[in-house]
């Protein structure tokens, strides 16, 4: 039943090692993006605000699916924005990324707000008493304390992430959910067992990033 695992006809560790890029790449673009987001959510330029709650209640309630389909369709196809050119595989790559980047920063925002407002208001003020700028303040005292409260829900994020990475299926990228389609085509026989692989193949992604992170957590969590 499970002679397809070592079958030379399906790369598995190949496309679970897509699905890890797509992860790695999209974490960093997302964490990044999801930042600059949660900066301009407690900014004190109204515009800048307005700006971060628009974007954040549109694109996540967005299906992701739709999200992706217009990086592809918008971007490449119409626009011809090929985000640095090369093959179309090379090409729907980066725009995964880019799709996933946008949606899941988002999550990374609302995040790091809510661990910007653990910190007492009382040390922001006395930052800006002593001639800090909203810039200084943010990076140098809020956000290194923020970033303590907020490990456990990021770790949940990129537990997200990771099992999104298979909407990027629905533009051809070459990851483990693509295969698992034409495994499930092809190998209709042992549909458990291609169900039973891939799932297995998910659970070892995430679940000790999950426990990582959580040990992470607990140790530099504030004590109150």
């Amino acid at each position: 039943m499970f002679d397809f695992v070592s079958s030379e006809q399906y790369d598995l560790l190949g496309a679970f090692w897509v699905t890890v890029q797509l992860t790695l790449y999209s974490a960093v673009g997302s964490l990044i993006w999801g930042l600059i987001l949660a900066g301009m959510r407690v900014s004190p330029v109204p515009l800048m605000r307005s700006f971060g709650t628009t974007y954040v209640n549109v694109v996540r309630n967005t299906p992701l699916t739709l999200l992706i389909l217009g990086c592809s369709l918008g971007l490449d196809q119409t626009l011809g924005i090929a985000l640095g050119g090369g093959t179309s595989k090379e090409i729907g790559f980066r725009l995964a990324i880019l799709g996933l980047s946008a949606y899941t920063g988002t999550f990374v925002c609302e995040s790091i707000r809510s661990g910007i407002n653990t910190v007492p208001v009382g040390q922001a003020e006395a930052a800006r008493a002593l001639g800090l700028s909203f810039f200084q303040v943010l990076t140098l005292v809020v956000l290194p304390q923020s970033f303590r409260a907020v490990i456990a829900p990021l770790a949940n994020v990129l537990i997200a992430l990771t099992k999104n990475t298979t909407v990027a299926a629905t533009i051809g990228v070459a990851e483990a959910a693509l295969l698992m389609k034409e495994m499930l085509e092809n190998e209709a026989d042992a549909l458990f067992a291609v169900f039973a692989v891939f799932a297995l193949g998910f659970v070892l992604l995430t679940l000790p990033t999950g426990l990582l992170l959580g040990w992470v957590a607990k140790r530099v969590a504030v004590k109150r």
